[in-house]
């Protein structure tokens, strides 16, 4: 792996853009990927709005309805990496066109299904295409714009999508849902094959990469190792905890993740080039991501059954209820740029870790049965959306800086993979707990109480990616504290 301070791209004729004086083609591209982005991160939370409404009408209870997210997000983070790892062989322009594409028709498809069970196969295909979707828009926006201003003002751009698809999919789902479900599924279909065809005209062609192949053995063991560890969470409640299958199931989930790690020492071309993981702030990035996806959607994901089910909310009133969480995400992030540039990017991660932490523990001790949303709701809200602002942005600028060009399919897939199996494994934990807190909660005749475990969990996950941030900038500082040693 090779570290640049800048990088030209060699296959494409942008690379080279200045900071300033971008073309009209440029801001075209970027505002190509930013749509893709946004709708990746739209597609989670505008469909967990709509939970309480498909669960009532398919007849699914709390432990399938999160399959609709995690199908996605699985198929999401399963194969994030074979995804960035193909865009670098094959050419950007062309995974990311046919992702694109099947992205679309998925969208249709699970818009017009009327079973459970189909609904969570297209939300896993939807999230397999997004697989190769969301790494490709990453390098091909890190391979256009030079390391540095430029590319740091294009990713706080480019974030104000990503960050505004997660946030804003709750005011966009509230609404939808309202008119009825099957418009949060049918609603990207119309902004994805615009993008499709705005893609095909303004993204350059590039040359596949003149060496390199695919780790098939890499991709089988993570996907497999990932899906077994997460389908055990979710199904240990009912089963047992200590049931022998239980047991069994996370013991070869352990073996299949520890056996990519052997293909990836052994394979000729790697799906992970083990050496990435020696460099620390990559590293940090990439559990600061999970901090900062899973806690944030499990959270979502409780509120969202929290406000509506037990509460009685209509999906527009609890849309409208979080709307500050969207607002201060797409007004804040595009300015996050230049505080990176003055302070560097572990700082704001720290920040960003802080105000989500304070959130989550505003929450759980002041949150009730019937919550006040002005004490309550809205510190909460506006705490997660200023984390979630400042984390986004800088936490993908961190994990690329660096990076030679030929990788960055590699560095964006690992810190995109990261957040998605990580939300998936926090959800999963969380929905255990709401699970097992329910039978709690029916004996103590209390609806808050069963979410009290899980919150207890999103703020433990905040709060160990805080720490993790934290721990060399405090070394850092006491290191430099310490005065030279005098010589007499």
């Amino acid at each position: 792996m090779t570290f640049t301070e800048t990088a030209p791209n060699p296959t494409t004729s942008d690379s080279s853009v200045p900071q300033q004086g971008w073309t009209g083609r440029l801001w075209g591209i970027l505002a190509v990927l930013c749509v893709v982005m946004f709708l990746d991160g739209l597609d989670v939370s505008m469909v967990g709005v709509a939970l309480p409404s498909i669960g009532t009408e398919l007849g699914l209870d709390t432990t399938s309805l999160q399959w609709i997210i995690n199908g996605y997000v699985l198929g999401f983070g399963g194969l994030l990496l074979l995804g960035g790892r193909t865009a670098d062989l094959l050419g950007r322009r062309r995974v990311f066109l046919a992702a694109l594409a099947v992205f679309a028709v998925a969208s249709l498809i699970g818009g017009l299904v009327d079973n459970g069970t189909l609904l969570i196969v297209t939300r896993f295909v939807k999230g397999l295409a997004a697989a190769f979707t969301a790494p490709t828009a990453m390098s091909i926006l890190t391979t256009t714009f030079r390391e540095g201003p430029a590319r740091n003002r294009a990713l706080s751009i480019f974030s104000v999508f990503g960050a505004s698809g997660y946030s804003s999919g709750l005011i966009l789902g509230g609404l939808l849902t309202s008119a009825g479900w099957r418009w949060t599924f049918l609603m990207p279909v119309p902004f994805a094959a615009a993008a499709l065809a705005a893609a095909w005209v303004l993204i350059p062609r590039d040359r596949p990469a003149d060496s390199g192949g695919h780790d098939l053995g890499g991709a089988i063991t993570l996907v497999a190792g990932m899906m077994l560890a997460v389908y055990t969470v979710v199904s240990a409640p009912s089963r047992g905890w200590a049931d022998p299958l239980t047991l069994g199931s996370f013991a070869l989930a352990a073996v299949l993740l520890a056996s990519f790690f052997l293909v990836e020492n052994r394979a000729a071309h790697p799906l992970v080039r083990l050496s990435i993981l020696r460099v620390g702030t990559i590293v940090r990035a990439n559990l600061s991501i999970v901090a900062l996806f899973g806690s944030y959607l499990s959270f979502q994901f409780m509120m969202t059954i929290f406000l509506q089910s037990v509460l009685g909310w209509s999906p527009l009133k609890m849309a409208l209820a979080l709307l500050p969480t969207g607002l201060i995400v797409a007004v804040a992030s595009p300015f996050v740029g230049r505080p990176i540039d003055r302070f560097g990017t572990s700082p704001m991660i720290l920040a960003a870790l802080a105000s989500l932490s304070l959130g989550y523990l505003w929450f759980l001790f002041v949150g009730n049965d019937q919550p006040s949303y002005v004490v309550a709701i809205l510190p909460a809200a506006i705490l997660l959306g200023v984390g979630f602002a400042l984390g986004f942005t800088s936490i993908m600028a961190q994990a690329t800086a660096g990076v030679d060009d030929a990788e960055q399919g590699l560095a964006s897939g690992l810190v995109q993979t990261s957040a998605q199996v990580g939300a998936a494994l926090v959800l999963a934990l969380t929905t255990a707990l709401v699970t097992a807190g329910s039978h709690t909660a029916e004996a103590a005749g209390a609806g808050f109480a069963q979410f009290r475990p899980g919150l207890v969990l999103v703020t433990g996950v905040a709060l160990v990616g805080l720490a993790i941030t934290a721990a060399p900038l405090i070394r850092r500082r006491r290191y430099t504290a310490v005065p030279a040693p005098r010589r007499d």
